[in-house]
């Protein structure tokens, strides 16, 4: 492999990892947060797909459509419930539990289209299991502020599954750029109808709080996803899903480092099985891996 896809594969870990931390520091509520993230990478990318978005949907169905739409609210859905479990719990636990969004995308695979799951996967999955139940161990009451962020974590991950899964759906339908620029654009769309509908306010924050949007925007949201998306074009698709897990390493380190945050020992043991889970899962999937976002 050459240099170049190693490199869009470290600059796509890299710029995800900050995600967790720009949220951190960004004085808003979860609402707000991700309708600028993903309100503001739609207008940046506008200007560049905007012709080829509307010749690709020429020869698009209601059904192609329909389920684009349903990306767009999985997408939303995933990044609100992300972002407010950081509310509750750490970085390393947040990112590790919505990281696990390949142990789904597997086991749905096997009941929605009869995909073969190996005995390394079947492991896998069992294994990632046991690494959520050692980091949710201690945090197990339903009142535990500690144990809704975790929950909240892995309800997204489940979400950014659903979202990949009709994303390989439609992979035959219509390109990944265009995929991607309508979905942004319709997960944008959604969340700030529901942030208006809700009553938030969009203005009146701190200058570093509005950095962190466009910071948000800009770095995971475009540079890490095109990064990721760029490598799995030329290289294997499950050696750029492997290479993702670094993510929940690069924001736990991130933390310890910005936010003085460190990991407790459940954090740590908790991620590395939950790590060893989802790279058995990767290594033994098959026809269900799909580029991330």
């Amino acid at each position: 492999m050459s240099l170049k896809p190693r490199l869009l594969l470290l600059v796509g870990v890299i710029a995800v990892s900050f995600a967790a931390i720009f949220v951190r520091l960004a004085d808003a509520p979860a609402l707000v947060i991700a309708a600028y993230r993903l309100g503001i990478a739609s207008l940046l990318i506008l200007p560049f797909t905007y012709k080829r978005v509307t010749a690709a949907f020429k020869g698009l169905n209601r059904r192609t459509f329909a389920l684009m739409f349903l990306a767009g609210v999985f997408l939303a859905a995933h990044f609100v419930l992300w972002i407010t479990s950081l509310e509750h719990t750490s970085v390393a636990s947040s990112v590790i539990l919505v990281t696990a969004h390949p142990v789904f995308v597997a086991v749905a695979s096997y009941f929605l289209w009869k995909e073969k799951l190996g005995r390394l996967s079947i492991a896998g999955i069992i294994v990632a299991m046991a690494g959520v139940a050692i980091i949710s161990r201690g945090e197990l009451s339903f009142g535990s502020d500690v144990f809704l962020g975790n929950v909240l974590a892995l309800v997204a991950g489940l979400l950014a599954a659903s979202y990949l899964m009709v994303a390989g759906a439609l992979r035959n339908q219509i390109d990944a750029v265009s995929y991607l620029a309508s979905v942004y654009g319709v997960a944008a769309a959604i969340l700030v109808i529901s942030a208006v509908i809700a009553g938030v306010e969009f203005m009146g924050y701190s200058e570093t709080t509005y950095l962190m949007f466009v910071l948000l925007a800009v770095v995971p949201q475009l540079l890490g996803h095109s990064s990721f998306n760029l490598a799995a074009r030329v290289m294997p698709v499950t050696l750029v899903s492997v290479a993702i897990l670094g993510e929940p390493v690069g924001a736990t380190i991130l933390g310890i480092i910005i936010l003085g945050e460190w990991p407790s020992a459940a954090e740590v043991i908790g991620g590395v099985v939950i790590m060893t889970g989802i790279f058995c899962v990767l290594r033994g999937g098959r026809g269900w891996l799909r580029p991330v976002e």
